[in-house]
């Protein structure tokens, strides 16, 4: 009876480690990437280059440099899979909303890195649904920018034409 407890103790203290390291280290990435060599998916005229968050790290968001292969990608139209995060408390749809790689990104203290968030503001008279708990595509137009939101600097904007729910 005494091995058993000590074997659920255990356990129990192994998960909480394996989610106290996750949290600590930032959560895991919730969408699926390429790997961190890979180009960018090479897009037709009228099709979005899909873009992942290493890309998006490639930029140097202290001297604003990004990666030769990120700078290509500066006024194209791009998707970038995401989670969504409302500038205003509570709003379920917006004109203007920020995109970062994993759910729970902003709501806690300190924010990710401005490389790893995207100021989106949606083309004239289109709204955006916000969920922040399930992964989206977002569609637009890619510029590279320091811009600064209310959860402090933002290393890229995107003019949003399209939102749609993340999948294969």
């Amino acid at each position: 009876m005494i091995d058993a407890s000590r074997r659920l103790l255990s356990t129990a203290a192994a998960m909480l480690f394996v989610v106290t390291l996750a949290g600590a280290g930032g959560p895991p990435e919730a969408v699926t990437e390429p790997p961190a060599d890979a180009t960018p998916t090479v897009a037709a005229d009228d099709e979005p280059t899909e873009v992942g968050w290493r890309l998006l790290a490639s930029l140097d968001y202290r001297t604003g440099e990004p990666s030769e292969e990120l700078a290509a990608l500066a006024g194209k139209l791009v998707k970038i899979p995401g989670f969504t995060v409302p500038l205003e408390d509570w709003a379920s749809s917006a004109t203007e909303f920020l995109l970062v790689p994993y759910v729970g990104a902003c709501i806690h203290t300190p924010p990710p890195p401005p490389n790893q968030l995207v100021y989106i503001e949606m083309d004239e008279g289109k709204r955006a649904k916000l969920d922040g708990w399930n992964p989206v595509w977002v569609e637009g137009v890619l510029e590279i920018e320091l811009t600064e939101s209310v959860y402090g600097y933002v290393g890229f904007t995107l003019s949003g034409q399209q939102v749609y729910p993340y999948g294969p």
